[in-house]
């Protein structure tokens, strides 16, 4: 048996609609939304009366998957401030290869995203920035030179 691909990433929401609008406007395109709830979900997640809605978004090429939960009940947990650092440990940023850099994060600033550092160039290879979107998510940016 063999791994075949990584299917989504899952990111817990307390705004589906800020977050939703927030990787549409990077690029990414709605696969859809549904809401979800009963004994089966309750049995994979492993709580009790679950009910969520769900957004599954998709990267132009369609290989990448990201799916935004927003618990009704039970209601999300806080991990902590959103604005934690990017060495905090655990998962905490997704990285984005995108054709123009400053037209992205133009977008995404509109929305409210921060620059967490500055753009900076990589060699003659890349020029990158982290940004922190709503509640605090965390996406890199790459733009390829060559």
């Amino acid at each position: 048996m063999a791994l075949l691909r990584m299917d989504n990433v899952l990111i817990v929401v307390d705004d589906l609609e800020a977050a939703k609008n927030f990787f549409i406007a990077l690029g990414m395109e709605l696969e859809g939304e549904t809401s979800v709830g009963g004994p089966w979900v309750d049995r994979v997640v492993g709580l009790e009366n679950v009910r969520c809605d769900i957004v599954m978004l998709r990267t132009p090429d369609g290989h990448g998957r990201i799916e935004l939960d927003k618990f009704h009940t039970p209601e999300a947990v806080s991990n902590g401030p959103a604005n934690l650092p990017v060495n905090t440990l655990g998962l905490h940023r997704i990285m984005f290869a995108v054709d123009d850099l400053e037209g992205v994060l133009a977008r995404l600033r509109a929305l409210g995203a921060e620059l967490i550092g500055e753009i900076v160039q990589y060699e003659d290879m890349y020029r990158l920035c982290y940004i922190r979107g709503p509640e605090g998510i965390i996406v890199a940016l790459a733009e390829q030179l060559r």
